[in-house]
């Protein structure tokens, strides 16, 4: 008979968690959740990533913006759009997923228990729900507490005009203009969102680019079809001051209130709403670490190794990568784990990439390392996926990875325009593109834009994982007509280039 409580503890309900206690609990082993809302689900579920994908979704089905290639650009399924009709189409599949969470917790038999969890020793948890205390034992303990936006202290927010990423849900109203500070992941997907409803909006990025971690043709198609509908696009610029200011607007949904951001080359920009979507905080105070000993960064993210052990404070400050598992430190010492190495954490907590689908999969390898069973996995085939409008997603490298590391390679591109199925879509945009080394013909990576993306990219994903060739992509007969034939066509695309090199 154990000693402890629980064979597992795991502090967060969301993806990384979730996926984490499930997995320890098919092992058969003791597990409990806690939770510090009433919902499970954490920060993906309920203000994260499924709000921000059903509002896309409501979006482009209300605006019917996916048919005014066809039918024109004013073109609109529901005239005057209402932040009522995005949030009750949210709301409902919110609550829907919410269930399903709670479902597979409770058919594994994993303990719910709702209050904030603190580390109280190295296998103890303290539990503080309504001014009641409880304490627990485990022999693994699972960090996986998720992010918060970034709010700095001089900007005033106030969940109507200044807002981040979790106040742009609560809108009371749709703006007219809207200013978006942040050209990352959650700031670009928010503006084009918004964009596609109606808004003027403009983008503010500090970097000279959008998501610099995409392929740089992809980023370019990116930027090109957001300016193309309407965005302007202010990039390399940063903002030293945001205030709220009086204004005379004379609109039905005006509150004579406008939103003032100043940029350090001196420009000066307004608009009825502003989004602040630089960054986001490890959700990390309430763990009470350094009780035990450990520490957060300043971005209240906590370091982790390949096993997603969290480090002892002396070697998390050697790590490579800020946020990212690393399992080596300075020198060729191997960073060492806290304590015994029974404190995992995984999911947005540890840093990048900060994706639903790779958190998902921290928690369910931390599980298997803790209790010993062997698994496999890809981690160098994990595919990103950016839902903006149009969404965008890749698996391997990039163009420019491959040219630093010196790695020879060759392009293949497949247009939407040229597929029967993008001409059926009205998308004559999309596109996806194949890196094949010249001398193996294996597919080094994958980078699409346009509609289905983030599905398309599955199929090279796979056959990347079962080291597959572009003769594969040559051979294989797709359905007709798909959008999956555009493997085919840049796969012929990259043949006949190295056939004349």
């Amino acid at each position: 008979m154990s000693d402890f409580d629980y064979d597992l503890c795991v502090i967060g309900s969301g993806p990384a968690g979730q996926k984490c206690a499930v997995q320890a609990a098919k092992f058969g082993k003791r597990v409990c959740v806690i939770e510090r809302k009433q919902v499970v689900g954490g920060v993906a579920i309920n203000t994260g990533t499924i709000p921000s994908k059903a509002l896309r979704e409501a979006i482009l089905h209300m605006t019917g913006f996916g048919e005014r290639s066809f039918l024109g650009q004013s073109y609109q399924v529901k005239k005057d759009i209402t932040v009522q009709d995005l949030t009750s189409w949210c709301q409902h599949i919110i609550r829907n997923e919410v269930d399903v969470v709670g479902a597979q917790l409770t058919r594994n038999d994993v303990e719910i228990i709702y209050g904030e969890g603190a580390l109280d020793g190295p296998h103890r948890v303290s539990i503080t729900q309504g001014g009641r205390e409880q304490t627990i034992t485990s022999r693994f303990i699972f960090i996986g507490t998720g992010t918060r936006p970034l709010r700095p202290d001089d900007i005033e927010f106030d969940h109507e005009h200044i807002v981040d990423a979790d106040g742009i849900l609560t809108l009371p109203r749709l703006p007219r203009t809207m200013i978006v500070v942040g050209g990352g992941v959650i700031g670009t997907e928010y503006a084009s969102m918004m964009q596609a409803v109606g808004v003027k909006v403009t983008l503010i990025e500090g970097q000279d680019g959008l998501l610099s971690f995409l392929d740089h043709e992809i980023q370019e198609a990116l930027q090109y079809h957001l300016r193309q509908n309407g965005m302007t696009l202010r990039m390399g610029e940063k903002v030293v001051k945001i205030e709220k200011v009086e204004a005379n607007i004379n609109t039905r949904n005006s509150t004579g209130v406008l939103v003032e951001a100043m940029l350090e080359s001196g420009k000066v920009l307004r608009a009825e709403t502003l989004l602040y979507a630089v960054g986001r905080q490890g959700a990390t105070n309430a763990l009470q670490l350094d009780s035990v000993g450990l520490e957060a960064d300043k971005r209240g993210r906590i370091r982790v190794n390949k096993h997603y052990q969290v480090l002892a404070p002396k070697t998390a400050e050697l790590a490579v990568a800020a946020g990212a598992p690393s399992p080596v430190g300075a020198g060729d010492q191997p960073d060492a784990p806290a304590f015994d190495g029974h404190i995992y954490a995984g999911g947005d907590v540890i840093g990048f990439p900060a994706l639903a689908s790779t958190s998902m999969e921290q928690g369910r390898l931390a599980a298997c390392h803790m209790f010993g069973v062997s698994f496999q996995s890809f981690p160098e085939h994990f595919p990103f996926g950016v839902y903006a409008v149009p969404e965008m997603s890749m698996v391997g490298w990039t163009e420019q990875q491959l040219t630093e590391q010196d790695v020879p390679y060759e392009s293949g591109i497949a247009r939407y325009r040229e597929i029967a199925r993008g001409q059926l879509l009205g998308d004559e945009d999309g596109m996806l593109k194949l890196l094949v080394h010249p001398e193996t013909k294996h597919i080094l990576g994958i980078h699409c834009i346009g509609t289905g993306a983030t599905e398309l990219i599955h199929i090279g994903q796979a056959v990347m994982a079962l080291n597959g060739t572009v003769d594969y992509f040559v051979n294989a007969v797709f359905n007709y007509p798909t959008l999956a034939e555009c493997y085919k066509v840049a796969a012929l695309n990259v043949v006949n280039k190295l056939s004349h090199l």
